[in-house]
């Protein structure tokens, strides 16, 4: 997928049974799991009663949602933190993905017609400073492929969570 895409029949539906919960501010699929599930939604910057919601890239795939947990829990978030100051072209990577989730925040702002979030709002998983959610790197990586070095390492990490079946029974 090239970018974001409307929802199409069951999406919301599909990303509802993947959170366990009714779906807040869905704009559109992010990226789809090669099993045609989303696997990432983008989501209003603001919700409807003008809450500012930041989580732009939203990862709803359960299978991936727990490898990335494992890796999480894994301490490697404190490993990727560390490695920051030490490398300037990650830093510089870094700082670039952050850049454009902020930017593709703004445009989504625009698009609907709402409020963009307040200049020096975070972007999401701690960037640009620090890893704090692989969870949203991940979702940003697989929106913008090539964009988040660090949600491609854990990416690389997990490996194809797909190939052991979908997340979700179809429904009819």
């Amino acid at each position: 997928m090239t970018g974001p895409e409307p929802f199409g029949e069951g999406d919301a539906e599909a990303v509802e049974a993947q959170i366990g919960r009714p779906p807040r501010g869905l704009r559109a699929v992010a990226h789809r799991c090669p099993c045609g599930l989303p696997d990432v939604v983008e989501t209003a910057p603001r919700l409807e009663d003008g809450t500012p919601f930041p989580t732009l890239y939203y990862l709803t795939c359960p299978k991936a949602a727990s490898a990335i947990g494992t890796l999480e829990a894994s301490g490697l978030m404190k490993e990727m933190t560390a490695r920051l100051p030490a490398d300037a072209e990650l830093r510089a990577q870094y700082e670039a993905a952050h850049r454009d989730y902020l930017e593709r925040r703004a445009a989504a702002a625009k698009d609907a017609s709402v409020e963009p979030l307040p200049e020096g709002m975070q972007s999401a998983g701690g960037m640009p400073e620090r890893v704090k959610c692989l969870h949203a790197l991940v979702g940003h990586e697989l929106a913008v492929p090539g964009t988040n070095p660090f949600g491609r390492e854990a990416l690389e990490a997990i490996g194809p969570w797909w190939e052991r079946g979908r997340c979700i029974e179809e429904t009819d």
